[in-house]
C-alpha cells in the first residue's frame, strides 16, 4: 500500500511539473510570435515608472476642428510632438488636418472610429470599431495606430484583451486638464503643471475653447521645471513590462 502511495504522488508530481512546462513553452511562443511579454492585469497604462524627467501630452479629437492647426502652430513653436488619438469618423471629416498633423511629426492614434462604448458594443463591433479607425489612418499617413484610447476612458477586462490581441496597447492618463469643461486657461494651467510628475500622460481636447490659450504657458512652464515632452509610444515599455493597480506601466523585472 505504501509503494502505491508513493507511486501516485510521483505521478501527481510529475504531471504538475509537466502542465508547468507546457505552460512556460506555451507563453514563451507567445513571447516569440508577438515580440511582447506583459501583464495589464486588464488594466490601460496611465501612467509610466521611468528615471528620466519625461512626460506626454496627449489630445484627443472627436468633433470640432477649430483649433487644430492653431495647437500644431503652438506645439511647432516649442519643439514638442505631442499624441493625437483621432475618432475615425473625425478622420472622414477633416482628412487634410490628419495629414498636416502627421506632417508636423506628431503622433496619429486610435480612439474608436465612431465614439462608442466598447464596454457595451460587444467584441466583435468593438474589434470593427478600432480596425475600421486603424485603416482610416493608415490610409492618411502609411502608419497603422499601435495605441487605443477608448472613447469616454470607459473600458473593461475584455476591451484591454481585444486591444492587446490586436497588437495594440491601451492608454488613459493620469493627468486630466478638464478643458472639455470650457473652463478658463488659469484653470486648465492648474489642473495640469501643479500636478506634473515624471512619467504622467496629460489628457487635451483638440476643440476645447481655451486649450489654446493655455497650452503655451503650460509648454514653458514644464520646459523651464526640466521636462522633456515627449510622444506616448516613445514613454511607454513595449515589452516585459507589468502594470499596477493604479494603472502605472513599469519594467516586469
Amino acid at each position: 500500500m505504501k509503494v502505491l502511495i508513493t507511486n501516485k504522488k510521483r505521478v501527481i508530481l510529475a504531471l504538475c511539473i509537466l502542465i508547468t512546462v507546457c505552460a512556460a513553452i506555451v507563453g514563451f511562443i507567445y513571447c516569440e510570435n508577438t515580440g511582447v511579454m506583459k501583464q495589464s492585469g486588464g488594466l490601460p497604462i496611465y501612467s509610466v515608472q521611468t528615471d528620466k524627467k519625461q512626460i506626454a501630452i496627449s489630445f484627443d479629437a472627436a468633433w470640432g476642428n477649430e483649433d487644430t492647426q492653431s495647437l500644431i502652430d503652438i506645439l511647432n513653436k516649442y519643439n514638442v510632438k505631442a499624441t493625437f488619438f483621432l475618432v475615425g469618423s473625425w478622420v472622414d471629416h477633416y482628412p487634410n488636418s490628419v495629414k498636416d498633423l502627421a506632417a508636423a511629426g506628431h503622433s496619429i492614434q486610435n480612439h474608436s472610429n465612431t465614439h462608442p462604448y466598447l464596454t457595451q458594443i460587444g467584441t466583435e463591433k468593438a474589434r470593427e470599431e478600432i480596425l475600421a479607425c486603424n485603416q482610416k489612418v493608415e490610409k492618411l499617413t502609411g502608419k497603422s495606430p499601435i495605441l487605443l484610447r477608448p472613447p469616454y476612458g470607459d473600458y473593461n477586462a475584455d476591451v484591454i484583451t481585444l486591444t492587446e490581441s490586436l497588437k495594440m496597447y491601451p492608454i488613459q492618463w493620469s493627468v486630466d486638464s478638464l478643458d472639455w469643461m470650457d473652463i478658463s486657461a488659469d484653470e486648465i494651467y492648474n489642473n495640469v503643471v501643479p500636478k506634473i510628475k515624471a512619467g504622467d500622460i496629460v489628457l487635451f481636447h483638440n476643440a476645447a475653447k481655451h486649450t489654446p490659450e493655455a497650452l503655451p504657458r503650460i509648454i514653458e512652464d514644464l520646459q523651464k521645471q526640466g521636462y522633456e515632452l515627449v510622444l506616448i509610444e516613445d514613454l511607454i515599455y513595449k515589452d516585459n513590462y507589468k502594470i499596477d493597480v493604479s494603472g502605472k506601466q513599469m519594467p516586469a523585472k
